[in-house]
């Protein structure tokens, strides 16, 4: 007896899948529910059950992608003494870029919908800043720290770590003619550079 080809995903989750699709091939522009329907051979209304709007679909694919981001430093970082659990983290906030270019783009280089009118995407964005700022207040050298300076370096390293997982993602890397050596080893050097400037111990 054959078995049963199994279930189909329900239409909110094949409207995701689609508009990834769509984003990744076209650009977040070319996204509309129109656009999804028509590829997925439904009628055009079928998509407004589950989202309102383009914005919808834009802010509960990026708030996924920050929950995946998230997990991603997390279970990195896991279980680490202070230090190494920055380090793993850093390593793990490049590695989450490397490998996952798309939901990447969505988080930090596409124009999100208003934050205050997508309060799970806010919460989920503001998790992963928040776990940086935890693993900083965690390091001995930051007892008693007041939360503006810990904020203040999370964004530097946050900053540092986008422009590092950005230039790496660039052809421009293609042009400059640099060894294998030097492009293999700007993370490292990234990571070292941060702990200098921040007058903390040199990952190991």
């Amino acid at each position: 007896m054959n078995q049963a080809d199994p279930a189909p995903p329900p239409l909110r989750e094949r409207v995701l899948e689609q508009s990834l699709k769509i984003i990744e091939r076209s650009g977040v522009e070319q996204l509309s529910l129109r656009a999804v329907a028509r590829d997925l051979g439904v009628s055009h209304q079928a998509p407004y059950k589950h989202f309102a709007s383009r914005d919808h679909i834009v802010a509960a694919l990026t708030a996924r992608a920050y929950g995946a981001f998230s997990q991603a430093l997390s279970e990195a970082s896991k279980g680490l003494a202070p230090h190494a659990r920055l380090t793993a983290m850093g390593i793990a906030y490049l590695d989450y870029a490397a490998q996952n270019p798309l939901p990447y783009r969505l988080m930090f280089e596409t124009a999100l919908p208003s934050p205050q009118d997508h309060p799970d995407m806010l919460a989920k964005a503001r998790n992963a800043f928040e776990m940086l700022v935890e693993a900083l207040s965690a390091l001995p050298e930051r007892a008693g720290a007041d939360r503006a300076r810990i904020e203040s370096e999370a964004l530097f390293i946050w900053s540092s770590l986008h422009g590092a997982a950005s230039l790496a993602r660039s052809p421009a890397l293609d042009t400059l003619s640099l060894s294998a050596g030097v492009r293999d080893g700007h993370v490292r050097r990234t990571l070292d550079g941060l702990s200098r400037a921040l007058d903390l111990p040199a990952p190991e």
